[in-house]
């Protein structure tokens, strides 16, 4: 796979989208839910589409909301079984001409880092419009990037219990190491 080839991919010219807005369903093919499943680190993925609605925003802008559905197989990180789950991403963003989003970052940045409580100030400050880039919009680059971001890192499969294993005998026998330090001592 090339690096430089998006895993999936639907760019979406600014000029398309009319003034009324658009409704846009995407399905990941085979190939492409392959090299999702790969990046992402997934056993298998059996499906991931996108159901969007595209709005403009004044001129030049976009906003993309909508949702990412997904069926995916992951490993328990309890049992280590395979297991089938479903998922599904609200997506919200809104798309800005590339230099008026670079200007939004830095306004955001600098509130932030003048801000006596920075973490209040990261946690009210509303996230910056994402960049139109040549006119364009990956609609199916952002269904992935929310897709990943609603992975749940430590997978469980559902009635999983983490059962403890019993010590070893001679585990058992030894107790702590300082015991141990104590034993040698006498």
């Amino acid at each position: 796979m090339s690096s430089n080839k998006p895993a999936f991919s639907r760019p979406l010219r600014v000029d398309d989208v009319p003034e009324t807005g658009l409704e846009i369903k995407l399905a990941a093919n085979e190939e492409e839910r392959a090299r999702l499943a790969a990046a992402d680190d997934l056993d298998a993925l059996s499906l991931l589409e996108a159901e969007l609605h595209v709005v403009r925003r004044g001129k030049h802008g976009l906003r993309v909301s909508g949702e990412v559905r997904a069926r995916i197989t992951q490993t328990c990180v309890v049992s280590l079984e395979l297991f089938e789950t479903e998922t599904r991403e609200p997506i919200n963003v809104v798309f800005a001409p590339q230099s008026e989003a670079e200007e939004a970052y830095e306004r955001a940045a600098a509130e932030i880092a003048a801000a006596p409580d920075k973490a209040a100030a990261l946690a009210n400050q509303p996230d910056p419009p994402d960049p139109i880039i040549d006119g364009k919009v990956d609609l199916g680059a952002l269904a992935a990037e929310f897709f990943a971001l609603g992975l749940d890192p430590y997978p469980r499969k559902p009635g999983a219990v983490f059962v403890e294993p019993a010590p070893e005998e001679a585990e058992a026998k030894a107790g702590s190491p300082f015991q141990a330090l104590q034993d040698l001592k006498k």
